[in-house]
C-alpha cells in the first residue's frame, strides 16, 4: 500500500495497516500579507521540497503562501456598507488562477514517491476580511449593519473560488483541497448570522470541489486560539474534518461521534505544546493514548494547525512510528 492509498483509505473510513500522519508549515514569513511575487513563490516551492525530502510526509497539505490576498482591489477600499454593492468578480483569465495552477505543478513535481496532496483554499469570508482595510472588526460591523450586502460579496468571492478550485482539481494532479473556515470572533456575530450570511459561500465553495472529484478536508481554523462553534459545521460535506482539540476542548474520539467522519489532529501546533516541547517517548506515549481512545479507522494524526517553522521533525516523525507500533 503506498502512502496515497493509505491516507485515501483512511479519509473513507476503510481498515488501514497503520495510521497516516500529516503535519505542515508555512514556507513565508508573513503569508497573509506576501505578494505572488517570483521570490515568494520560489520560496513556497524549496520550502515544500525540502521538507518533503527530510519528512517523506504521508500526504501533503500544499500551502497557498503567496497566494492568500484575494486579487479584488474593490473590497480595500471598502467603507460604507453601498461600497459593498459595487463588489463584482475577478476576471477567469486573471493570473490568481493560473499562477495557482501552476504552483501546485510545481510543488507535485517534487514528490519522491506516492503521496496524497490537498490544496490550501481559504474560505470566502476569510478573504473578504483580510481585503477589508479594517480587517476582522470592520467585517463584523458590516455583518451588523448589511448582512445581506455582505452575503452578495460573499457570494462573488465563492464564485472566484468555484473558478479556482475546478481549475485546480481539473489541471493537477492533486487528491482534493482543504478548507480553511473559522467563526467571526466577535460576540456580536450570532449562530443564525453565520447560517444565513456566511454558510452558504463556505458550502458553494465545498460543493464545487465535490462536484470535481476532490476527497476534501474541512479545517475548523483555531488559529492563536480562535474559538469556533464546531456545530456550524457538523454538516459540511468534507471528506474530514480537522479542528483545535485543545481550543475547542472536543477531542479526537469525541470529534468522530460529532462528526461521524474522519478525523485529523490530536496535537497541539503552537511551542507551548508537547509537540513542540516534548520528548519523542512523552509524544509515543501520548500517540498511544490517542489511538486507544478513537481506535485506528478513520483517523490521521495530526496537529490543530500549521506548525511552527524550527518544530523538531524527530518529535514529528516519533509520532508516526508510534502510530507503526501501535496494534
Amino acid at each position: 500500500m503506498t502512502k496515497k492509498e493509505l491516507v485515501l483509505r483512511a479519509l473513507k473510513k476503510e481498515k488501514v495497516e497503520r495510521v497516516p500522519v500529516g503535519f505542515w508549515f508555512h514556507f513565508l514569513d508573513d503569508p497573509e500579507n506576501a505578494a505572488p511575487s517570483k521570490e515568494n513563490i520560489q520560496l513556497n516551492i524549496e520550502g515544500h521540497k525540502k521538507f518533503i525530502e527530510a519528512f517523506r510526509p504521508d500526504f501533503v497539505k500544499l500551502m497557498s503562501d503567496g497566494y492568500f490576498y484575494y486579487p479584488n482591489d474593490v473590497i480595500q477600499q471598502i467603507e460604507t456598507t453601498d461600497d459593498l454593492k459595487v463588489i463584482q468578480a475577478i476576471d477567469s483569465n486573471h493570473s490568481w488562477f493560473q499562477g495557482q495552477v501552476e504552483l501546485i505543478k510545481k510543488q507535485t513535481d517534487q514528490f519522491v514517491e506516492e503521496i496524497a496532496a490537498f490544496y490550501n483554499i481559504f474560505a470566502p469570508a476569510t478573504y473578504f476580511k483580510w481585503q477589508l482595510p479594517g480587517g476582522e472588526a470592520q467585517f463584523a460591523e458590516l455583518l451588523v449593519k448589511a448582512p445581506e450586502l455582505v452575503a452578495q460579496a460573499l457570494e462573488v468571492i465563492a464564485e472566484d473560488l468555484v473558478t479556482l478550485v475546478t481549475k485546480i482539481l481539473a489541471e493537477t494532479t492533486i487528491d482534493g483541497i482543504y478548507l480553511s473556515v473559522q467563526n467571526v470572533q466577535d460576540s456580536r456575530i450570532t449562530k443564525e448570522t453565520y447560517e444565513t450570511v456566511i454558510q452558504p459561500s463556505d458550502l458553494k465553495v465545498l460543493e464545487a470541489a465535490n462536484k470535481s472529484g476532490g476527497q476534501n478536508i474541512l479545517h475548523i481554523c483555531g488559529y492563536e486560539g480562535a474559538k469556533n462553534d464546531l456545530n456550524l459545521y457538523q454538516n459540511y460535506p468534507a471528506a474530514a474534518v480537522n479542528w483545535a482539540v485543545g481550543p475547542e476542548d472536543v477531542s479526537l474520539i469525541e470529534g468522530q461521534k460529532f462528526f461521524d467522519k474522519t478525523v485529523i489532529g490530536g496535537f497541539e501546533n503552537s511551542s507551548r505544546g508537547l509537540l513542540y516541547q516534548g520528548s519523542p517517548a512523552k509524544i509515543q506515549v501520548a500517540v498511544e493514548e490517542l489511538l486507544k481512545n478513537a481506535g485506528t479507522t478513520g483517523i490521521i494524526l495530526g496537529a490543530d494547525c500549521t506548525v511552527p517553522s524550527d518544530i523538531s521533525l524527530e518529535n514529528l516523525e516519533a509520532v508516526r512510528q508510534a502510530a507503526k507500533l501501535f496494534v
